[in-house]
């Protein structure tokens, strides 16, 4: 972060191809915590999570292989409202339960809440990971003009990660490599780490 004359601070962005990169993604810290938050982000806030429009076609065709995975509240919310709705921006988003969760969170044995899409990845059910919002998270991604920008979103919930990545020293671009190469490819994010440490090294 840089100040400007007036005393006003403005963030630093990396432009690389179609991408802006806030420099908080560099140098903030993060590891998910999910002893201490136990997935509030799956409960948390006032809609579910953002959902590309692909994201939603391989869900509506392998929601067959995905429901088992899923709490029988979540399935009959599913039947109801379906698996996604517009946010107050006009944003598709996942539909959610009357209590907050996401329709397809689900519970662990020790409380804490996780992805039933991203349960029946792991078992070879579907071809979607997870919603690539919740997987980059907590980078969110905003369209400026023909650009995509990546900026560290800051949550209360998400304090404990913040820790326990200031205790590791691990910024928030380092723990979310495979969400980042999932999303731009193994040679853009090489290729941004050389960017940001040449810039360091100039400023």
């Amino acid at each position: 972060m840089n100040k400007a004359p007036n005393g006003a601070f403005f963030i630093t962005m990396l432009l690389h191809e179609n991408t802006l990169i806030s420099e908080d993604v560099f140098e903030k810290h993060f590891i998910c915590d999910l002893s201490k938050c136990k997935g509030a982000c799956c409960v948390e806030g006032d809609y579910g999570a953002p959902l590309l429009d692909e994201e939603v076609k391989l869900i509506e065709s392998e929601l067959n292989s995905i429901k088992p995975y899923l709490n029988e509240n979540s399935v009959r919310g599913i039947a109801e409202k379906g698996i996604w709705e517009y946010d107050k921006d006009g944003d598709v988003v996942t539909t959610c339960l009357p209590t907050g969760e996401c329709h397809f969170a689900i519970r662990h044995n020790d409380g804490s809440l996780g992805c039933g899409i991203e349960k029946a990845w792991d078992e070879g059910k579907t071809s979607l990971q997870k919603p690539i919002s919740c997987h980059l998270y907590p980078i969110r991604i905003s369209k400026v003009g023909d650009y995509e920008a990546l900026n560290y979103h800051r949550w209360e919930i998400c304090k404990p990660a913040c820790r326990l990545g200031d205790k590791h020293k691990v910024s928030v671009f380092s723990f979310l490599k495979s969400a980042l190469v999932r999303k731009y490819g193994t040679a853009w994010y090489d290729e941004v780490i050389t960017l940001w440490n040449e810039f360091r090294l100039k400023r």
